[in-house]
């Protein structure tokens, strides 16, 4: 479904006559080394935001884009930026970033890097990813030797521009990807930070996705974006119609007991297990291990290199299990997940979404399965209300609730992570403010000359929030 009630976006209609659904990538005027990438990555035809986003891209248009994750947004940003700069002669490889990618978590920075590898490896281009959490000085001189694209978390990007590591006057291509997502961590001040010091909006090509273009997002578009065409695939449903969804329910005491009897149960491949609290990701690791499970957690407390470590044996196969708060829940694209298991119901409906979109990717099928317990019952009504539907109840039988006779899990002393590598500027909240601290819901100081509100494109009269928007 096409949604055109934004009059100030031009709308694509429901079909673009340059793309049929399901348009094969040959059939673009694509650069040939650029279609051999994207053959051997498996990629043949089209999504529906590609098939709207890519003849837009290769146009040289901007593109405001809003669709859900799983739907091939990283490729609708990557083959038209590709393209351009397969074609640019005057290029010369690694002279200095002139792709700028911002994300919201550094996960999804190493995602879209991981795709750009992938799609780009017939391409003569340097590729790097900047965010918190690992070593500051490595990265550094990744950028001095020159890269071509680079895909970022806004915290460590504006330490790399203070320092004038990362200079942003050559970026000739600008995409926001999960804009929603950086508004609702408190990145938007970082990132009007930023873009105020890019090439000005007509010197650029901007591109912006979203899961949605309410009117917090909408107004960076009028500011930094060059009359971007608006494209909208919004499903009838908030959740992807190939995932089952099941729900369970049974009192806190027994939620172990049926997990174990579901991993018995079920015919599954590979598992996500999503809790509300870092302390339940510890303890469901190590019951899980403890009863022969190939189980791993990650939360916000994993350092950097151990994270990425265990996000690649997932994503090669050789971790089965992961059990993670909602911080791997967006911007992860990881294939053959079979089962998601909410082991609690989150507070935040969006979160249930996001949840279990990491199973039945790309045209793929897969399981949903929740255990609703008292403590976190009272989260149900308004994922319900979300979704407007109610997720079918199952009642478990008694031989599903296995017992547990492993030791007791007994929290070990939380360490300390000091030295530059420890902070949250790359995927925590909020980024790194002007003064250098790592909360971010600060303002960043606007530099000379620069009035608040105002960006570096001519002073554009931001328009007046609409009612009803």
């Amino acid at each position: 479904m096409i949604k055109e009630d934004n009059p100030d976006f031009p709308a694509q209609s429901e079909r673009t006559p340059e793309a049929p659904v399901g348009v094969p990538f040959a059939d673009f005027d694509l650069p040939p080394e650029l279609l051999r990438g994207l053959n051997d990555s498996g990629y043949e035809r089209c999504t529906l935001i590609q098939e709207k986003a890519i003849p837009l891209g290769l146009a040289g248009k901007d593109v405001a884009g809003e669709a859900q994750t799983g739907t091939g947004k990283t490729a609708a940003f990557l083959v038209p930026i590709f393209a351009h700069l397969a074609r640019d002669t005057e290029r010369k490889p690694g002279q200095g970033p002139s792709v700028l990618i911002i994300s919201p978590t550094r996960e999804l920075a190493m995602q879209i890097l991981d795709d750009a590898r992938d799609i780009g490896r017939h391409l003569d281009l340097k590729m790097l990813a900047v965010f918190g959490g690992v070593d500051y000085r490595k990265q550094a001189e990744a950028l001095k030797d020159g890269v071509d694209l680079v895909a970022a978390t806004p915290g460590r990007l504006i330490d790399y521009m203070k320092q004038r590591i990362f200079d942003p006057r050559g970026v000739k291509y600008l995409v926001i990807d999960e804009a929603d997502r950086l508004f609702d961590m408190g990145f938007v001040d970082d990132l009007r930070w930023v873009l105020r010091r890019l090439p000005k909006y007509h010197e650029r090509q901007s591109m912006l996705f979203s899961a949605t273009l309410g009117w917090r997002v909408s107004e960076i578009t009028y500011e930094f974006m060059n009359l971007p065409t608006r494209v909208s695939v919004v499903p009838d449903t908030k959740t992807v119609a190939q995932v089952t969804q099941e729900m369970y329910h049974c009192s806190a005491t027994e939620k172990l007991n049926l997990l174990l009897g579901l991993l018995q149960k079920e015919d599954w491949t590979r598992v996500m297990i999503f809790t509300n609290t870092k302390r339940a990701v510890d303890m469901l690791t190590f019951k899980l291990q403890a009863h022969g499970f190939p189980a791993e957690g990650i939360s916000g407390d994993l350092t950097q290199p151990k994270r990425m470590k265990l996000m690649e044996q997932f994503k090669k196969g050789d971790l089965k299990i992961l059990v993670a708060t909602n911080v791997a829940a967006r911007g992860l694209h990881i294939d053959d997940v079979s089962h998601v298991i909410n082991y609690d119901v989150p507070a935040d409906p969006e979160d249930y979404v996001h949840r279990i979109g990491r199973t039945a990717r790309a045209g793929a099928v897969g399981k949903a399965i929740t255990l609703c317990c008292d403590e976190y019952a009272t989260h149900l009504p308004y994922v319900e209300d979300y979704l407007d539907a109610k997720i079918p109840v199952v009642f478990a039988e008694d031989e599903m609730f296995l017992p547990d006779d492993t030791p007791a899990y007994r929290r070990p002393p939380r360490a300390r992570r000091d030295g530059p590598g420890g902070g949250r500027s790359g995927g925590g909240r909020g980024g790194r403010s002007d003064k250098g601290g790592r909360g971010g819901r600060g303002r960043p100081r606007a530099a000379a000359g620069e009035k608040s509100g105002e960006g570096s494109f001519g002073g554009r009269r931001r328009p007046r929030k609409r009612s009803g928007s």
